[in-house]
């Protein structure tokens, strides 16, 4: 596709809100979500010429910015074995608490990284399985099942 900067920065202005949003919930820390959603947006622009229509610029970009959340997680479970006693220092150390338990923080960490997706852009995003599957490239039926499923896991979890 061909972009230039002011379309790129307009279609940026309609979706940052959510990106941000959607990388708090991951990644549970402001300063790492800003510095996700920065990477994903410079992986975006630089890469541009491959998407191939404007309209799917949002799933686009929000596959981008899950991989980089991804590379983030990793990296911080990395910093967790080689450096901090356990999951739970390193929860307390790097997140504020938002009213969400650290029972309930351990839980959806034991989810796999699919699931933690669709419960975080559906709990703590505000996203419909609509909105998820076009997202996530899955039928908004997927979507629904999976989440159903993740969220019995994290209730026999916390029980």
């Amino acid at each position: 596709m061909q972009c230039d900067s002011k379309t790129f920065a307009k279609m940026y202005e309609e979706i940052y809100v959510d990106l941000y949003r959607y990388a708090l919930c991951m990644l549970k820390n402001r300063h790492e979500a800003e510095d996700a959603v920065s990477e994903a947006v410079i992986a975006a622009y630089e890469n541009i010429r491959k998407l191939r229509k404007e309209n799917a610029f949002k799933s686009w970009i929000f596959t981008i910015l899950a991989n980089v959340c991804k590379k983030k997680m990793k990296q911080a479970t990395k910093e967790v074995h080689n450096g901090v006693e356990s999951m739970d220092d390193w929860i307390a150390a790097e997140s504020p608490d938002y009213g969400i338990g650290t029972d309930v923080r351990r839980a959806f960490f034991i989810l796999s990284e699919e699931e933690q997706m669709i419960v975080g852009m559906s709990v703590f995003g505000g996203y419909n399985s609509k909105e998820i599957g076009k997202i996530l490239g899955m039928n908004s039926n997927t979507v629904r099942s999976r989440r159903s499923r993740a969220l019995q896991k994290m209730e026999c979890i916390l029980k």
